[in-house]
């Protein structure tokens, strides 16, 4: 840690640059833009700089705390870096704390050069970021929101300490003229996956009962998990900006842990989120009408690649239709089935 009291935001140049290094996924870019709104709270006259990979880069557009994104393609690195050092930043902040982006963070040039004390490559870093219970004053083990952790990092390096605010997205509404739900069926792991058939069955519920269109989503390359159904909307080669616009129009988004997820609750749009294998604690929507689906099993959280305790991932394969039925019930305001009551703008601003 470099010595003195004073916090590094306040030491930077007026006008000065910032890079902000958040690499990998969709949840992770949304999840970040709480934090550069902290940044730029604190400091409006910096100039904030993201660097992501493609095609997340899509999911800063129109967010003016960002004044450019660096792409950071997995094939030339080598490029990423040299873009950062073209910025010529005071600070770069590692939210990522891998390799790829500790290398970077050390070839930026950067004066001032921010990462978590726990990241490897410790000699990077000259500012070292405590654990975020410990900048939020919690107990140590204490569960931590991923919105709370990258935003932690913000109050270390000198923005206020307060409220979180919400994620940041923008994009137009899709055109469309009946009100819809998205039932998004895919998830990085086959252990947060809740099955297609049970969301097929929950769309025509959705439907028949509350009178919302459902739309099956998938990302590109997993259009598989949409094979063979019928009767239902689907769609699994949604540029992000697409989904972006579909997630934004709608009255209801249920889907698995997963990135789509965290875009429905930037855009205030009531969720049901499905849990399996992940932690909802850590990744649960930030911010929205939420309602958490999961079964309580001993072997839970785990880093969900495989099974670790069975033959199938019966952490989601526990989840019943007419529980995640109930959830959606309630986070839509309905006591009971019945025709669909429009969301007002009242019910979808974000709480805690």
């Amino acid at each position: 840690m470099i010595a003195g009291n004073e916090p590094v935001l306040s030491r930077l140049h007026a006008g000065a640059r910032v890079v902000v290094i958040r690499l990998r996924s969709m949840g992770d870019t949304v999840l970040t833009t709480p934090a550069l709104r902290l940044l730029k709270t604190a400091r409006p006259d910096v100039q904030i700089f993201v660097v992501v990979e493609r095609p997340w880069d899509r999911l800063l557009e129109s967010n003016d705390d960002v004044a450019g994104t660096v792409i950071c393609d997995r094939s030339a690195r080598w490029k990423a870096a040299a873009a950062i050092r073209r910025v010529r930043p005071e600070l770069c902040l590692n939210l990522h704390g891998g390799s790829t982006s500790a290398a970077l963070t050390a070839f930026s040039g950067a004066s001032w050069r921010a990462g978590f004390a726990h990241f490897p490559f410790r000699a990077v870093y000259n500012v070292a970021i405590p654990r975020a219970q410990e900048v939020l004053r919690r107990t140590a083990n204490a569960p931590v929101h991923t919105a709370e952790h990258l935003a932690s990092a913000a109050f270390y390096l000198g923005a206020p300490s307060g409220e979180i605010p919400a994620a940041r997205l923008f994009a137009e509404a899709a055109p469309r003229t009946s009100p819809y739900a998205v039932l998004h069926v895919a998830a990085a792991y086959f252990t947060k996956q809740w099955p297609t058939a049970r969301f097929v069955e929950l769309g025509r519920w959705l439907r028949e009962t509350l009178g919302l269109e459902p739309i099956l989503t998938a990302g590109p390359g997993q259009g598989d998990l949409l094979a063979g159904v019928e009767g239902l909307e689907t769609s699994a080669n949604l540029s992000v900006g697409g989904l972006m616009s579909l997630i934004k129009g709608a009255r209801l988004f249920v889907g698995n842990d997963s990135g789509p997820a965290h875009v429905a609750a930037a855009f205030g749009v009531p969720c049901v989120v499905i849990f399996g294998s992940s932690n909802s604690s850590v990744w649960r929507p930030w911010k929205t009408r939420c309602e958490v689906v999961e079964t309580a099993w001993t072997c839970k959280p785990c880093p969900g690649d495989r099974c670790y305790a069975f033959d199938e991932p019966r952490c989601i394969l526990s989840v019943e239709l007419e529980v995640v039925q109930k959830a959606v019930l309630a986070v839509t305001g309905q006591k009971q089935p019945g025709a669909f009551a429009p969301v007002t703008a009242a019910s979808t601003l974000p709480h805690d």
